[in-house]
């Protein structure tokens, strides 16, 4: 005689059983389950019949299992408190008990939960319910740079409370987007669909029959890929500039800008005289007032700041041409000064 104690994950479909599971359900005199417990219906479907409670009590369980086999299906959450309750009865006073996992969760099966927590959330939470697209857009930036932050520190056991924080982000849109009865709607799903067609679309050389030689190839292949994207997408006026965040912070985004440009080999004196507008020379001014920067970056002598800025590319330019990323490189020397401002204040008289 004994005890059996079914638990099973909420995450897969219910019905979707181990066949030892099955087995022992099958088998078992008695079975017994919660009132409105998911697998009720498959259980019925199989033609099982089990003796439904309002609550588990361990004392019942435990006498009755001395008298006969005894099967329990745990609820969803686990009945944790159940089965600690059952083994303190059971030791003074031994019984065969069993713990029998009847299905398991997949990796990433707890993202179902947070889906399922997003949505709970959106409906019942008055805060949760107000938020748009717009005003969520702070916070995805916050926890990026929190993430970064992180990594830069090197305190990768604060990592994966970050990235959560970033999923989060990424399910609340969802969320939000899944509400929409037009052709913007979207759900999760749709989110993770596209990124997974995306990622097997630009890895031939890992889901499909190209092969390649190195990481090198495998960049060439990604770029050509993208570009052909991109044409599909817009046609004559597709370029590689395309999906560029104009609204990133400026040093990055001047560095990714070069970045895509020599990736076009396009010609370098076209970082010449920034301070003119797009073809050489100011809107509205003279023939030949865009000239002056032959062969290197110069201002505009105006003193407005623009010379300000050409002077900035130019370093980011020169940081590509070194090999350095010059966001990170301003961050390092930020933290230096960071640090220096802060021990000063420690040695400084406070008034």
């Amino acid at each position: 005689m004994g005890l059996t104690l079914l638990a099973t994950t909420h995450r897969v479909a219910p019905g979707l059983l181990s066949w030892r599971a099955w087995d022992a359900l099958r088998s078992a005199p008695t079975v017994r389950v919660r009132e409105g417990h998911p697998l009720l219906a498959p259980l019925r479907d199989a033609g099982i019949v089990p003796e439904i409670v309002d609550a588990p009590d361990a004392s019942r369980l435990v006498a009755d299992a001395r008298s006969r086999d005894v099967l329990w299906v745990a609820g969803p959450e686990g009945d944790e408190a159940l089965m600690r309750e059952i083994g303190t009865l059971v030791v003074d006073d031994p019984l065969d008990v069993e713990v029998l996992h009847g299905s398991y969760d997949l990796p990433g099966a707890r993202l179902l939960d947070l889906v399922s927590v997003m949505d709970t959330l959106r409906r019942e939470c008055p805060w949760d319910r107000e938020q748009t697209h717009v005003t969520l857009v702070p916070y995805l930036l916050e926890e990026a740079y929190e993430v970064l932050d992180t990594v830069e520190s090197g305190d990768f056991g604060a990592l994966r409370e970050e990235l959560g924080d970033v999923l989060m982000q990424v399910a609340f849109h969802s969320v939000v987007a899944a509400e929409r009865d037009d052709e913007t709607a979207f759900t999760i799903d749709d989110v993770a669909g596209a990124i997974v067609d995306k990622l097997v679309r630009r890895h031939p050389h890992v889901f499909g029959d190209v092969t390649v030689s190195g990481a090198d190839e495998v960049n060439a292949n990604w770029e050509q890929i993208k570009a052909a994207e991109r044409t599909e997408k817009s046609g004559a006026e597709a370029s590689a500039l395309d999906g560029v965040p104009m609204g990133q912070p400026a040093l990055s985004l001047a560095a990714q800008l070069q970045r895509r440009a020599a990736r076009m080999k396009a010609p370098a004196d076209l970082a010449a005289d920034l301070t003119a507008g797009p073809e050489g020379a100011p809107a509205g001014a003279p023939e030949g007032a865009g000239e002056g920067a032959a062969g290197g970056v110069a201002g505009n002598g105006t003193g407005t700041g623009s010379d300000l800025g050409v002077r900035l590319f130019e370093l980011v330019r020169e940081a590509a041409d070194r090999g350095i990323d010059p966001e990170s490189e301003l961050r390092t020397v930020s933290r230096v000064f960071r640090d220096r401002v802060r021990a000063w204040e420690r040695r400084a008289p406070h008034d």
